[in-house]
């Protein structure tokens, strides 16, 4: 049988090729081969701000919640989740039936309080865990573009690669991106294949193709690229992104 291999990626390929220059590997790097290869291998941290990472226990979430959570048992709001109505129309009788027989000193007054408050800590419970999965998404799309905006994209201009704010790119701009890089925004794959960490935007853990041509070229500002080297073309300009959608 054979032996399986793994192909080799683009940048082994043009390696094997020889004599692959910082020209071929990085188009119209107009640079020194030493100084091209550190630019478009740079260490992420070297030119753009990493994501904070948010802890699901974050005070300013938690307490954002616990006030979004009563605020949430405003019945108008509760009707739109048939079963949580439900449950709370339920806590609503018991409360009322236990205040009765707590007045009249009359029927099982402890196990009807104790029915009332269980329903509604289970009221609470699901409007604060709705909470909290809001206010994370929020904090988290807050931070990715806080992170965007300080992304500094690799510009092509005319013979030369420039270090460029995201902010400042416009559609038709054509920017490099190379492993550790964030895409600085949204555009078309127009040259290259690499696996993309998609997961701040579809929650999927696993990283994606994304390749010039064909129907898996579109790529998201945000998103960081995990392998190889791909050239963009932004199809947005600032404020009519993804992230500002």
């Amino acid at each position: 049988m054979a032996e399986q291999t793994t192909p080799p990626t683009a940048a082994e390929r043009l390696e094997a090729a020889g004599g692959a220059t910082t020209t071929a590997r990085y188009p119209l790097t107009s640079l020194d081969p030493a100084t091209g290869e550190a630019l478009a291998t740079a260490a992420p941290h070297t030119h753009e701000t990493r994501a904070r990472a948010i802890s699901i226990f974050d005070p300013t979430i938690v307490q954002g919640a616990i006030g979004s959570a009563f605020a949430k048992l405003d019945p108008r709001y509760v009707a739109k989740n048939p079963v949580m109505f439900v449950v709370e129309i339920g806590s609503l009788i018991t409360t009322v039936v236990g205040v009765s027989e707590t007045v009249r000193n009359a029927g099982d007054i402890g196990f009807v309080w104790a029915i009332s408050v269980w329903l509604w800590f289970t009221v609470l419970f699901a409007n604060f865990a709705e909470a909290m999965a809001e206010g994370r998404g929020k904090a988290q799309a807050d931070t990715l573009r806080k992170t965007r905006s300080e992304t500094l994209a690799k510009l092509e201009e005319a013979d030369h690669v420039k270090l460029t704010p995201s902010s400042m790119l416009r559609k038709g701009d054509i920017v490099q991106c190379s492993p550790g890089d964030v895409i600085p925004g949204d555009g078309e794959v127009i040259e290259g294949i690499a696996s993309v960490d998609e997961s701040a935007i579809t929650g999927e853990s696993a990283p994606v193709i994304r390749e010039s041509g064909g129907d898996r070229s579109a790529v998201t500002g945000g998103t960081r690229v995990l392998s190889d080297f791909i050239r963009v073309q932004i199809t947005s300009n600032p404020g009519e992104t993804f992230w500002t959608a």
